[in-house]
């Protein structure tokens, strides 16, 4: 809560950045935080909203508290509708930073993150208890066929707070699951089965809200105070490894496709990440997919790559173009990476769209019907299309 005993809501215009002279220090810390409540209003004069908003750069517990006027603002106005705008924070913190620099940024490989879990975040806050028991059908890729479980909307927030935290333990942050953590590298299914199991009953808004939340702002200060060398961090996702900054690019994609599963149980319309944050998600599941490919010719579900019959020559690749939002061309190497020579060979083309090529990554997507365009060596194109939809998991 805003404490303003003692502090009086103005101070003189000669106080305030800029019309002060250079002498002249600027308001306390006391003085700016009292008049959060009006700059949230809009009702502080000019030079009062220009120190309030230089402080809300500097002063992080005055920055969270202005969030939290700024929405509740938002609730103030009957004949507007209540659902609270998901771009609101961004917008806050734009204005805020446009002014100054952030001391401490957020890794630009973790803005998708920290974007996707505001915007889940905001949904949850206008949902009522009954929404919270809503049925939810999470769907995925497995070998060769579409996969689904049943839980409700509590229990895709456990999911996610679930699974969030092995990233959370890569950075020495509590385990959300304590000592009843599953031994050994779990991946996300066990450690979110073990998570259900724990919970019994689908846990309440109480049980999963706040503590996934907190969590998240955990996780985004701590890349952001850790420097640059946590982005080489290993997190394990079971017997696979990624750096913490792939890791986090990741989270922001499941944070996504699941607040979409919540919006369609509870009828609510939900928009997708930026432009360039979606970029950023497809360029992951790119890299990702020679390793799927791999996977599979493992498991006899892919082609063995093409034996080339002397050192230096062509390695074959299948170019993918994503069209729309986000989208961008990356080639897919088809054979082994040791044996590409100087030049690649493209053998195939692929062309969809930016908000197919996710949903076929989150497996919501079938592979027969996924490339609106399709070119080349088909067997080289079935590949890679299944190999996309085996991204993902529950």
């Amino acid at each position: 809560m805003t404490d303003t005993t003692g502090a009086g809501p103005g101070f003189p215009a000669d106080a305030v950045p800029g019309g002060a002279p250079p002498s002249q220090p600027a308001p306390p810390h006391t003085v700016l935080k009292s008049l959060l409540g009006a700059w949230a209003l809009a009702a502080c004069s000019a030079e009062e909203t220009a120190a309030v908003e230089s402080h809300l750069t500097d002063c992080a517990s005055c920055a969270d508290e202005a969030l939290r006027l700024r929405d509740a603002v938002g609730l103030l106005h009957p004949a507007d509708s209540l659902d609270l705008d998901p771009l609101l924070r961004s917008r806050v913190l734009e204005g805020c930073l446009g002014r100054r620099p952030p001391r401490i940024p957020v890794p630009e490989w973790a803005t998708p993150y920290d974007a996707e879990t505001a915007k889940l975040d905001a949904l949850l806050h206008d949902m009522g208890e009954a929404e919270w028991r809503a049925p939810v059908r999470l769907r995925w890729f497995e070998s060769e066929r579409p996969v689904e479980r049943a839980t409700t909307v509590a229990g895709v927030i456990g999911h996610l707070l679930t699974v969030d935290g092995l990233v959370a333990t890569s950075l020495g942050l509590p385990d959300p699951l304590g000592d009843r953590a599953p031994q050994g590298a779990p991946g996300p299914t066990t450690r979110t089965e073990a998570y259900w199991r724990m919970a019994g009953e689908e846990p309440g808004r109480l049980a999963t809200h706040g503590p996934w939340r907190e969590q998240s702002y955990a996780l985004i200060r701590t890349v952001s105070f850790a420097g640059g060398g946590v982005g080489e961090l290993a997190v394990p996702y079971g017997r696979l490894q990624l750096p913490m900054c792939d890791a986090l690019l990741d989270r922001a994609f499941g944070c996504w496709v699941h607040a979409g599963d919540i919006a369609d149980a509870v009828d609510y319309p939900y928009e997708p990440p930026a432009a360039g944050h979606v970029h950023q998600l497809i360029d992951l599941a790119t890299r990702l997919l020679p390793t799927a490919l791999a996977h599979r010719r493992r498991a006899g579900l892919a082609a063995q790559p093409q034996k080339l019959v002397e050192a230096g020559a062509p390695g074959r690749t299948l170019h993918l173009e994503v069209e729309g939002s986000g989208g961008g061309h990356w080639y897919i190497p088809l054979d082994s990476p040791a044996a590409l020579g100087a030049k690649e060979l493209t053998v195939a083309h692929i062309a969809l769209d930016s908000a197919e090529f996710c949903q076929l990554a989150a497996g919501h997507v079938s592979p027969e019907e996924a490339a609106a365009g399709q070119d080349g060596e088909r067997e080289a194109i079935r590949d890679v299309l299944f190999a996309t939809a085996s991204l993902s998991r529950l």
